[in-house]
């Protein structure tokens, strides 16, 4: 169901944290250790990357089963699209993708203005 937009007079996301979701789901050749140390890489991004105000993650409880077998998701926060610019082509995210790929069946990713 869609909900309604409520018109301002201010932009919609004039001072809201922008969020940047992200699930994957891994190969059933991915180890443990490969996930733990992607988990671990993950968040160790917050300590080099400037413009990421905090990273959250968790673990697919889904009792509804409706994952579609994404079993790991990561909630960062940024203070604006620009820090998401500045985060994408960093060096140290660029580095965590190329460690990622060779374990990662399928991301999805959301990026939203917290409401």
């Amino acid at each position: 169901m869609l909900l309604p937009m409520v018109a301002t007079s201010e932009p919609t996301n004039s001072g809201l944290p922008l969020r940047h979701a992200v699930y994957f789901k891994f190969k059933d050749s991915a180890t443990d250790n490969d996930i733990q140390r992607i988990v671990d890489e993950f968040i160790l991004l917050k300590d080099k990357i400037e413009t990421i105000q905090s990273i959250e993650w968790g673990l697919s409880d889904s009792v509804e089963g409706l994952n579609d077998d994404f079993t790991h998701a990561f909630l960062v926060t940024f203070a604006d699209m620009a820090g998401l610019e500045a985060y994408l082509p960093h060096p140290d995210h660029k580095a965590f993708v190329e460690l990622l790929k060779p374990s990662l069946e399928k991301a999805f990713v959301f990026d939203y203005y917290a409401r």
